[in-house]
């Protein structure tokens, strides 16, 4: 038996205590919730019923020592005026920006009683009463980077250069709504509030101490001076921006699988934060057996310095992934060396798929490829692929574009046969563009002009 509960052994571990028994574990299950209880996305994201049993059979089932409440990175776009496109088996994505021809700043900051908020605070405080005392509970806030990146669109990756002070601006009022947004789900009782800013794996350093940094450390010491601990969540090939989000001052970080776990964690010890990933989410989770859950976490425990680590999903697990998948992985955590013995002589499985590559010196026409996570689940990936689709309304039939998900097993089977390392990316005529950057339209443009010349 366990001296410490849970949300004791994950507290003690972003405080950074040392000598703690095992890391701890904390499942992203967002959509994936309603899948354990037969409900969609749509239902569990709007129902706080059908929520909060979603909520407390992840608690069941694989027993977590962390645990988000919601996974939705478009609560605070819907109550700011976006549109929202929902989908039965992923999070709703974000359709209109209410700023993408009205270059304004808004001023007003979400009440309590604003769109979903009255369901998802009812939420969390039932929650709270009911596991509290043994899980520590995750309140998800959109970062200021994404948030700006629905309300204005594409178009902001072009503000940067042309209009910095706007983007500035901007992002200020989106901290502050992000300030406002902890505030209520720490009243509500949360124990880490996290920062969820999947863009910023799409912009450089420099871009990140310019624009971000300044209010990103705003927040996190907002948090702190509120007594909850904070995590800054990043999904995509965020590896150039990871010093700069330590010098933020987040008590932790969780990266996506794009990440290299052991190269990132040298640099977030300098800094003492703990480090929380990276389960690769659909070549090992969804698709992968329970044995090669179990493998990927035992490897990725022996391969680091269990002080200020934690393992989790890289991001919001897919909606079907099979329950054994995270129960295995659990088990792996808590009993590793058992587990290890078990599996000393797995090879693990493999994606017997053969996929045919097109022609790339014959083609008719240029053809962009986007090679995504899933542009309805992946902020960063949304604006690569909607940055592409722009260029096909101002291109016309001149060109051709496609889009390959990482979530399908022929998108898997080609991205690994194409030998991509990061997504999201764009590949024009076969060769890599754009590697977790979102290309400006003046640049996307013309990149492709060159190729019809």
């Amino acid at each position: 038996m366990e001296a410490i509960t849970g949300k004791e052994l994950l507290i003690r571990t972003f405080k950074h205590e040392k000598g703690l028994p095992r890391v701890p574990w904390v499942p992203f299950a967002g959509v994936h919730a309603g899948k354990l209880k037969g409900y969609s996305a749509i239902e569990v994201l709007t129902d706080g019923g059908k929520l909060f049993e979603s909520l407390m059979e992840v608690n069941r089932l694989y027993r977590p020592d962390g645990q988000p409440v919601l996974f939705d990175l478009q609560v605070e776009a819907e109550i700011l005026g976006c549109e929202l496109v929902w989908a039965q088996k992923a999070p709703p994505s974000v359709k209109s920006h209410p700023l993408a021809s009205d270059k304004t700043v808004p001023q007003r900051l979400p009440e309590k009683s604003d769109g979903r908020l009255p369901m998802i605070l009812e939420v969390m405080k039932r929650f709270k009463a009911e596991v509290g005392e043994t899980t520590a509970l995750f309140g998800l806030i959109c970062g200021p980077l994404t948030l700006a990146s629905h309300l204005r669109g594409t178009e902001l990756f072009m503000d940067m250069f042309m209009d910095p002070d706007y983007v500035h601006q901007l992002i200020r009022y989106t901290s502050e709504v992000a300030k406002r947004m902890a505030e209520y789900y720490l009243e509500a009782g949360m124990d880490v509030i996290a920062i969820v800013d999947p863009l910023v794996s799409q912009i450089s350093p420099q871009h990140f101490a310019q624009f971000i940094s300044e209010p990103a450390a705003e927040i996190f010491n907002f948090i702190k001076q509120n007594g909850s601990l904070s995590s800054f969540f990043v999904c995509g090939n965020a590896s150039k921006n990871i010093e700069e989000m330590c010098k933020t001052g987040p008590d932790s970080i969780f990266i996506d699988e794009n990440i290299d776990m052991v190269e990132a964690k040298k640099i977030t010890d300098r800094y003492n934060i703990v480090l929380g990933g990276n389960i690769p989410l659909t070549s090992i989770m969804l698709y992968g057996s329970q044995q090669d859950n179990m493998k990927y976490v035992v490897d990725l425990l022996d391969k680091l310095d269990h002080h200020n680590l934690a393992i989790a999903p890289g991001c919001d697990m897919p909606y079907d992934v099979p329950p054994e998948n995270p129960i295995g992985i659990q088990q792996a955590i808590r009993n590793t060396d058992e587990v290890r013995k078990m599996l000393e002589n797995y090879q693990g499985t493999q994606l017997d798929i053969e996929v045919e590559l097109p022609d790339y010196e014959n083609l008719e026409k240029p053809l962009i490829e986007v090679f995504t996570l899933d542009s309805a689940t992946c902020a960063a990936c949304t604006y690569m692929v909607n940055a592409v689709k722009i260029a096909k309304e101002h291109f016309g039939d001149k060109i051709d574009w496609v889009e390959h998900k990482f979530t399908t097993r022929e998108g898997i089977a080609r991205i690994k046969k194409m030998g991509i390392k990061n997504l999201p990316c764009i590949y024009i005529n076969g060769k890599l563009k754009y590697s977790s950057i979102i290309p400006s339209r003046n640049d996307l443009f013309r990149s492709i002009e060159e190729c019809l010349k």
